[in-house]
């Protein structure tokens, strides 16, 4: 059934988003603003200033969303994996070739960026809005925002649809060569840990999935900073030119360590999210079946 994967995939990106949203939001402060001195410092400054609340900031939306670009992302990926090879459900007594998941993991990340890119925007905005609305001063309020509409609305405003859809080059430049990398892992180790013919336990795949999470993200984090100044860009004026004049512009500043900024948070966040996302996905297809 092709709709089993993108029913799978809605549930178990909920799941995940949940799981680590808190983490994600240090990860895009520690990216984009220079008053963190490290993961540690962010999350006692904002937990002094925003108490625990702080760290769910931007979360209504995606969860709201992450239902579809997850069901979107593992969708598109299980069913061009299944044309590709020919067959109608997954049978791990048959993996398929490795470069065949890369293929449709690659392609996935081009699907589910399209819808992706808009709300990963508001996500970033939101999640760099220390302030409440209420405490902002009438002169400024405009650049800060009530919520994920609100904020969606004045981007809108300010910028047009374009505006919308800022720093999605970026996203494809991370997503489309690391989601494939990202599914390539988490099949590699659910074969190396397990015995041929067999089915991976639970374990297996929370381990799998957790390190696929982790080597995916390591891969995109030099991009995912870029991608994350970029749609910051034009809160208050344009920055940078494009891509490459972020790069240019951040590494000049910052030195080349700007492309490792969030990191450590982002391992962090990583395994646990990935961890849970297939091990959800993978039991929900086995019962869908």
């Amino acid at each position: 059934m092709p709709s089993a994967e993108f029913i799978a995939g809605w549930i178990s990106g909920a799941l995940g988003l949940v799981v680590g949203h808190p983490i994600d939001t240090v990860k895009v402060r520690l990216q984009t603003q220079s008053r963190y001195r490290g993961i540690l410092d962010c999350i006692l400054k904002t937990y002094k200033k925003e108490t625990i609340l702080g760290f769910f900031k931007g979360m209504s939306f995606p969860v709201a969303s992450v239902a579809v670009s997850n069901s979107l992302m593992f969708g598109s990926y299980s069913n061009a994996l299944l044309y590709i090879n020919g067959t109608k459900c997954k049978d791990w007594k048959n993996p398929p070739k490795y470069y065949h998941v890369y293929l449709a993991g690659s392609f996935a990340g081009l699907v589910q960026v399209y819808f992706t890119a808009p709300v990963d925007l508001i996500k970033v905005r939101l999640q760099n809005q220390t302030e409440s609305f209420k405490q902002l001063k009438p002169d400024i309020v405009q650049a800060r925002y009530r919520g994920p509409f609100h904020c969606a609305v004045c981007i809108f405003k300010e910028e047009g649809i374009r505006g919308l859809y800022r720093g999605t080059n970026a996203l494809i430049v991370r997503d489309v060569p690391t989601l494939g990398l990202y599914f390539l892992a988490y099949e590699v180790i659910c074969k190396w840990m397990t015995r041929d013919g067999e089915i991976p336990d639970s374990w297996t795949m929370l381990f799998a999935g957790g390190c696929a999470g982790t080597i995916g993200w390591a891969a995109a984090n030099p991009m995912d900073v870029i991608k994350s100044r970029l749609q910051m860009d034009g809160m208050q004026g344009v920055q940078y030119r494009g891509i490459l004049d972020c790069i240019c512009t951040s590494i000049k500043q910052e030195g080349l360590r700007v492309l490792c900024k969030g990191l450590t948070a982002n391992s962090l966040r990583a395994f646990p999210v990935n961890a849970v996302t297939f091990l959800s996905y993978e039991k929900l297809l086995e019962n869908f079946r």
